[in-house]
């Protein structure tokens, strides 16, 4: 394996644990290391980190935040 794809994958323990859960991208990355670029976008996507799962997650915690809201409102609210 090419130095610097070595010096990637054990520097970054996500990339480490994907390869070690998909071993076949090990043969990949050995063949065409310039496939580097995609094991990472696959190994985000499978730890969920990338951009839309960390959007998803904000958005629902936003979502559970204005709910503990309104609900705090509601039980604020004096009754006649």
């Amino acid at each position: 394996m090419r130095h610097n794809v070595y010096e990637f994958i054990q520097t970054n323990e996500d990339m480490r644990k994907y390869l070690r859960i998909q071993p076949a991208w090990y043969k990949r990355l050995m063949r065409n290391p310039h496939e580097l670029d995609k094991f990472e976008t696959e190994a985000k996507y499978f730890f969920e980190k990338s951009i839309p799962h960390r959007v998803s997650k904000f958005s629902d915690s936003v979502q559970v935040a204005s709910m503990m809201l309104h609900m705090f409102q509601a039980m604020n609210v004096p009754s006649e």
